[in-house]
């Protein structure tokens, strides 16, 4: 379906169009007409999947057919990160290129400069809002917003946002918003605590599905069989003289690993940075927009870049680590394979690692495809995921033999 069919304005459909859209995916088919109907939402739909331009495109439509108001916000966007914020501020920023619409990103992490800006911005009036919950906290603290003619309230990455602990604080923001109001919630996944919190803040929503926890199509996963001390070494030679692999993202759990990866696979050949919470915020910008430029072209990150954060042209995703959540993983894998390209997604598997993997296998509904990593890099371990987890640590497994002499 095209977006003209959907009922969105000439105008509007000529930004789309210049931006690089053509046709409506599936969660924007389904969502936009019901947004310009003016009924609250609750919908799920995986990462990649144009989630962004189903609750914008709509609500950008509506602003553009009504006059300005001058001291006022009429829509307001919160989501978990910071990075997620500028991501759908800039996208914003390009549907209304051609429009008087303003919108402004209000996130942590900057400076006095950055809060004189955003607190302009939320007294003199702006349509849109994108921010994060704690930011937009402590300016409703200070108590200069007017919130009286708010009309459209967006949820983005909901789960997410309830996993990282924001429920009080999502709530008390709501507490400031009118009641007559159109909310939208949008999660890449539906627990019970999202339907909870839905039932809250929503009015008699519509609800949508679409994919819920499935890989895209376009994802060739694989797994390797590989201890811990071993990671590295067959992460560089899966990438190495591969000039096909042009933007690779490695996934680790902890901040720490992030910085021990780099620093395993810094070479001369290419440029590998990481990207964690312990960035400040110009550093993280610029590390992703060296990343976009494929100035970078390995990027070793946690899971704050596994959602939302929309990079084109992921050749190849390496889980360093299993992820906690088997929902991470779809996610995590997500960054490829966007918008019916195809993508690789190499996962390494340790011994205690293995059945966490069965539980993503059970999720996805797939048995992926597992290979031991090639014996000039030395042993892998045996798939056996239903072996005791309480196994010894492998920190020592997969070093390479020295001979000892014959036992006495």
């Amino acid at each position: 379906m095209n977006f003209k069919e959907l009922g969105l304005s000439d105008d509007l459909i000529d930004s789309i169009s210049y931006m690089g859209f053509e046709k409506a995916t599936p969660i924007q088919e389904q969502a936009i007409p019901k947004i310009l109907d003016r009924k609250d939402l609750i919908a799920c739909a995986q990462t990649g999947t144009g989630k962004t331009a189903a609750f914008i495109l709509p609500i950008i439509n509506k602003l553009s057919q009504k006059e300005a108001s001058n001291d006022s916000i009429n829509t307001v966007v919160i989501c978990p990160t910071r990075e997620l914020a500028i991501q759908i501020d800039q996208q914003i920023n390009g549907f209304t290129y051609f429009t008087s619409i303003s919108s402004i990103a209000i996130y942590g992490g900057g400076d006095g400069d950055d809060w004189e800006e955003q607190k302009k911005a939320l007294t003199s009036g702006v349509d849109i809002v994108v921010t994060t919950p704690g930011k937009f906290i402590a300016h409703l603290n200070m108590g200069y917003m007017n919130l009286k003619n708010i009309e459209h309230v967006i949820l983005d990455e909901a789960d997410r946002m309830l996993d990282i602990g924001f429920h009080d604080d999502i709530l008390r923001i709501f507490s400031y918003f009118p009641k007559d109001r159109q909310t939208l919630m949008f999660s890449a996944t539906m627990p019970n605590k999202i339907r909870d919190l839905a039932k809250e803040i929503l009015n008699e929503p519509d609800e949508i599905s679409i994919a819920i926890s499935k890989p895209a199509e376009g994802v060739m996963q694989i797994a390797y069989l590989c201890y811990d001390p071993l990671k590295t070494k067959f992460i560089k030679r899966l990438i190495d003289g591969k000039e096909s692999c042009k933007s690779i993202i490695i996934f680790t759990s902890t901040k720490k690993q992030v910085g021990e990866v780099v620093r395993e696979l810094r070479n001369k050949d290419y440029l590998v940075l990481g990207i964690s919470s312990d960035l400040d915020q110009s550093q993280r910008e610029d590390v992703l927009i060296k990343f976009r430029a494929k100035q970078c072209r390995v990027l070793v990150a946690t899971d704050v870049m596994s959602r939302g954060i929309d990079i084109k042209d992921i050749n190849l995703v390496i889980n360093y680590n299993v992820p906690n959540d088997a929902e991470d993983y779809v996610h995590r894998i997500g960054r490829t394979a966007r918008a019916d390209t195809t993508g690789i997604a190499v996962t390494l598997l340790n011994e205690e690692e293995q059945y966490k993997f069965l539980r993503i296998e059970r999720l996805i509904e797939k048995e992926v495809l597992k290979s031991p990593v090639p014996t000039e890099i030395g042993e892998s371990p045996t798939w056996n995921p239903n072996a005791s987890n309480k196994r010894p640590s492998n920190k020592n497994r997969g070093k390479s033999k020295r001979y000892k002499g014959k036992r006495s």
